[in-house]
């Protein structure tokens, strides 16, 4: 559980250093540095000292990685200019938890008890009171149908990517064979980059077919160039995320049921609120801090009964 927590921090961290990033250097940038940087940083540790790319759980962790940070993160991008931010967050982080314990109790066998159950979900009604839009902030977007199933979808490869890393953790359990968790998370992270590459690839070829056919004689004027300093959001945000939070997920899940780590992990938007607060002075609103209130003490009471 201390795992699941000290992944909770670290992804808030990341969130926020990834909006810096977003707007320091772009979308592309932003979300392939962080990974790259991610798998040079993991990467060295796991080949020099951890397991490398060895490991009877290898295959599934990469699968993990395609279908949680690949399928997962596309999904929940598609999802915001669709939803809003707080209505694609809460599809997102609400949704996976129940998709999770489904998952891993029909494939794995993992029953979790009647009161683990319960506080699991008053932690996810925590969130739901401090992120579900009302007509006092209402979403910024108009929101479209089409939305809600790429946040069904990005549910589903968060909730589905974790119980397929339980699986891999299963497997090198049974083959004698323990994984840390910054191992995993390399090999995890991996599948996560390949997809992201391809996806990316395939898009700039578009975007490139699309311009060659509707190219006027008045060439664009060139863009300003990005300043190093504008690059440094990269690697903070892939630290405290892609490879700090990534390992700490890593490590709960080979020691907790999904069911119960996601629920905790949805808590991350909770906890972005006074870390904004204190690093970029936004105020929280009295709705974010009650739904705050009751998602800790479902995180305290779900502690405790475990």
């Amino acid at each position: 559980m201390v795992a699941a927590f000290l992944t909770t921090i670290f992804f808030a961290l990341s969130a926020i250093f990834a909006n810096r990033s977003l707007r320091a250097v772009g979308v592309t940038r932003a979300n392939l540095g962080r990974l790259l940087v991610a798998a040079v940083v993991l990467g060295a540790y796991a080949h020099a000292l951890g397991g490398g790319l060895h490991g009877a759980g290898r295959d599934w962790f990469l699968l993990s990685g395609v279908i949680g940070m690949g399928l997962g993160d596309l999904a929940q991008f598609m999802s915001l200019p669709l939803l809003g931010s707080r209505l694609a967050v809460l599809m997102t982080q609400c949704l996976a938890a129940p998709i999770a314990m489904m998952a891993e109790r029909l494939w794995l066998g993992t029953k979790l008890g009647a009161e683990q159950l319960a506080w699991s979900f008053v932690i996810l009604a925590g969130v739901t009171v401090a992120l579900l839009p009302s007509r006092a902030a209402p979403p910024r977007v108009r929101v479209q149908p089409i939305g809600f199933l790429f946040g069904l979808l990005s549910a589903a490869g968060q909730g589905l990517g974790a119980v397929v890393s339980r699986k891999a953790n299963a497997l090198t359990a049974l083959a004698g064979e323990p994984i840390d968790g910054i191992t995993a998370a390399y090999q995890r992270i991996l599948g996560g980059l390949a997809f992201t590459l391809v996806w990316f690839a395939i898009r700039e070829l578009r975007a490139k077919k699309t311009a060659s056919v509707s190219a006027t004689a008045i060439p664009a004027p060139p863009s300003a160039p990005t300043s190093f300093r504008a690059h440094l959001w990269i690697p903070i945000n892939a630290l405290c995320g892609a490879v700090i939070g990534v390992s700490c997920y890593q490590w709960a899940l080979a020691t907790t049921p999904s069911g119960l780590v996601l629920p905790i992990v949805a808590c991350t938007p909770l906890v972005i609120v006074p870390l904004s607060y204190w690093i970029d002075g936004e105020r929280p609103t009295h709705r974010s801090l009650l739904g705050g209130l009751i998602a800790v003490a479902g995180c305290v009471a779900l502690t405790l009964v475990r």
